[in-house]
């Protein structure tokens, strides 16, 4: 009990007025009362569909084997634009750079105009 008593004396912490209807009246939160977490991993920066449309249209045009005028939002990467599977795939992985989020290859292969790209990655949880 000594120890006790000697360590107490030496600890100081500030005392906080309760009220008298007790504990159970009174709201606890760690953050305050004005602060929020939220628990999304990236935040409430989703992309709006706008925005991933833009982006994903810039990556197409951008490709080497595209005329830029061409792209749409309803291209279709074989039958309008004449690109092959491989460069497909290399359209794939620039949008995987461009939005930084990993494509798994059984969706990747599913993905083969711009408008299935815009709505894979708008309704991709960690699209950034």
């Amino acid at each position: 009990m000594a120890m006790r008593a000697a360590i107490l004396r030496h600890i100081r912490l500030p005392a906080r007025a309760q009220t008298l209807a007790g504990p159970r009246s009174r709201e606890w939160s760690l953050l305050g009362s004005s602060a929020s977490r939220s628990m999304s991993s990236h935040g409430d920066d989703h992309l709006t569909k706008e925005e991933v449309a833009e982006r994903v249209l810039a990556v197409v045009k951008s490709f080497p084997k595209v005329d830029p005028a061409t792209v749409s939002p309803d291209v279709h990467f074989q039958n309008d634009l004449g690109l092959d599977s491989l460069d497909n795939v290399e359209i794939v992985m620039a949008l995987e750079e461009e939005f930084k989020l990993e494509i798994p290859d059984l969706e990747a292969d599913k993905i083969d105009s711009c408008r299935l790209a815009i709505e894979y990655i708008y309704n991709h949880p960690m699209a950034g």
